[in-house]
């Protein structure tokens, strides 16, 4: 089925040739080859925030002087890495890895798998009684130019449980190495474990991945010849190019920006993340030395109170307790208290915004951990409700994407019916919905059209929608088309500037005609309301264009 295929048909790591020519391991081009050279000097100014780190990890952008590698350069280690656009079943190496689910059937196993291998994998596979989330089996390849078939299943990805589904990825990447050694294999071609089905971020993912393939190497180098990273797509491939001189420094200056590039949290000595509030409370309790005097008991007679508190000896306590453990014990008042303080300031202020109409502007900022996990809270409940009767009223709905390929989001202003609107509900529904295109780059396009005539969300409501969105959204978004903007309405933005937050409200664009709004987001990606249109011709007075009442496109005039 297959044939040996020329070693001058790859380039860069894409197979050129068809998809039926087998590619040797040496075809390969290795990570430690210059053809993969990333420069973090130089952005792309469309995509200035490609890198998302948890933002309950500490900064890991501050100055790396005096700070020493986490992973340092490994010239052996390097030499190991192969990276490859393109499944790994036309790879002759010594296992491939084929994502699945835990049944191993054929229907959710990797694209083109048992196509290639044959109708024996299929076979195989259903003798071995399904497949834990996690873990990994093994099979024969049949027809594949592999020897063998390391099956593993991926978790499933939710924010609640982040924490757990990067273990159980970690745990993935792991277990098939640790089989591959116990086959007595050398080699592994290895495709993205995780997969949009079970909706993990491409990002988040392949740091876990690469870290636990560096992790592992380090410690069991000698006995594995070769790891392919195998990608299918133009984005994976540009994040692993990326993520890659961080974990697999060629040289000391890559080395050295990793420091700062890497995130706070890279995983123990396997790659699975720290939880440092777990370790303390499975910590064995310190061992008391026999030789120390107990202290003497106070006396029954002795009421409960300031006299008996006083005989209590708190130092004796100390040396019993774990001064950590009593520190994790402290941590969730003092965080009440700091709160409460927080909020006491801010009641007992001068609320300047209240006075002039804007709204409550008080309560206390949201540190990123308090965002992180209030976004988290709502996400989670969002996904549980049935809100259709939100959507059907289409305040807000997805569009196309604008002139640079960045995903829309549409705002109608005027559906939005304050008076019959449960606003909680409606909170929900924008965690839901931009949860998608907040991971990245997005604009947002919003129709004043006619919306002075319904009462409008003040400040504060504002205010803590932008809170629960979090800071992610915030960082990402391009822009705010805001089309046929009043005076009431820049006077808000401008408020919303100087109060709430700047950074976000300076990328509003005002747009006055919709033959302006096309140059920034073209007419085919936009679905626009009948009376938009209606508004613009009464605003504009149809100056220089002409609008179809069939199609609502729009025209110049002749």
């Amino acid at each position: 089925m297959y044939r040996h295929m020329a070693a001058t048909a790859t380039h860069g790591g894409q197979p050129t040739d068809s998809d039926d020519a087998m590619v040797t391991l040496d075809q390969v081009p290795r990570w430690s080859d210059g053809d993969f050279r990333y420069s973090y000097e130089v952005e792309d100014p469309n995509f200035p925030n490609m890198h998302y780190t948890d933002p309950l990890a500490s900064s890991s952008g501050a100055d790396s002087s005096g700070k020493v590698s986490r992973f340092p350069v490994d010239h052996e280690v390097n030499l190991k890495i192969y990276l490859w656009r393109g499944n790994p079943w036309n790879l002759e190496v010594d296992a491939v890895v084929n994502s699945t689910n835990e049944n191993l059937d054929e229907a959710h196993c990797s694209p083109g798998l048992h196509a290639a291998a044959g109708p024996g994998l299929a076979e195989e596979c259903a003798t071995l009684g399904g497949c834990r989330t996690g873990m990994a089996k093994v099979t024969n390849a049949y027809d594949l130019p592999a020897r063998r078939v390391i099956h593993t299943v991926g978790p499933k990805y939710a924010v609640k449980y982040h924490t757990a589904a990067e273990n159980a990825l970690s745990h993935c990447y792991r277990s098939c190495l640790e089989l591959l050694i116990e086959n007595g294999l050398q080699s592994i071609a290895m495709g993205c474990i995780y997969t949009e089905a079970k909706n993990y971020p491409r990002e988040p993912a392949a740091h876990v991945a690469i870290r636990t393939v560096r992790r592992f190497l380090e410690k069991q180098k000698d006995k594995i010849t070769g790891v392919v990273f195998c990608l299918t797509t133009a984005n994976d491939t540009e994040i692993y190019k990326r993520l890659l001189p961080l974990y697999f420094p060629r040289d000391k200056k890559e080395e050295e920006i990793a420091i700062s590039k890497l995130p706070a949290d890279v995983g123990d000595e396997n790659g699975e993340t720290v939880i440092d509030e777990r370790k303390i409370r499975i910590k064995p309790l310190p061992n008391v030395k026999k030789s120390t005097p107990k202290p003497p008991r106070a006396s029954l007679d002795v009421p409960v109170g300031d006299q008996g508190l006083a005989r209590r000896n708190s130092s004796y306590l100390e040396s019993y307790l774990d001064p950590a453990f009593m520190s994790i014990i402290k941590d969730p008042d003092q965080r009440r208290k700091e709160q409460w303080e927080r909020t006491a300031r801010a009641q007992n202020g001068f609320n300047f915004a209240k006075m002039l109409g804007f709204g409550d502007l008080g309560g206390p900022p949201l540190s990123a951990a308090e965002e992180y996990s209030l976004h988290s809270r709502y996400l989670t409940k969002a996904n549980s409700l049935n809100l259709a009767e939100i959507a059907e009223m289409k305040i807000l709905y997805r569009g196309g994407v604008d002139s640079e390929g960045r995903p829309v989001m549409v705002v109608v202003g005027a559906h939005f019916l304050l008076r019959c609107l449960d606003l909680e509900r409606f909170v929900l529904y924008v965690v839901k919905e931009f949860e998608p295109l907040i991971q990245k780059p997005y604009s947002i396009v919003y129709f004043h059209s006619a919306a002075s005539l319904q009462v409008q969300p003040d400040l504060g409501f504002m205010r803590r929608l932008q809170q629960i969105l979090g800071r992610k959204s915030q960082r990402n978004l391009h822009a705010i088309y805001i089309l046929h903007p009043t005076f009431g309405l820049k006077t808000a933005i401008l408020a919303l500037q100087l109060l709430v937050d700047g950074m976000v409200w300076k990328k509003a664009v005002y747009v006055d005609r919709l033959l302006q709004l096309f140059k920034y987001v073209p007419r085919e990606q936009l679905t626009i309301p009948d009376f938009v249109f209606q508004h613009d011709l009464e605003v504009n007075g149809g100056k220089g264009l002409i609008v179809d009442p069939r199609t609502k496109y729009v025209y110049h005039r002749p």
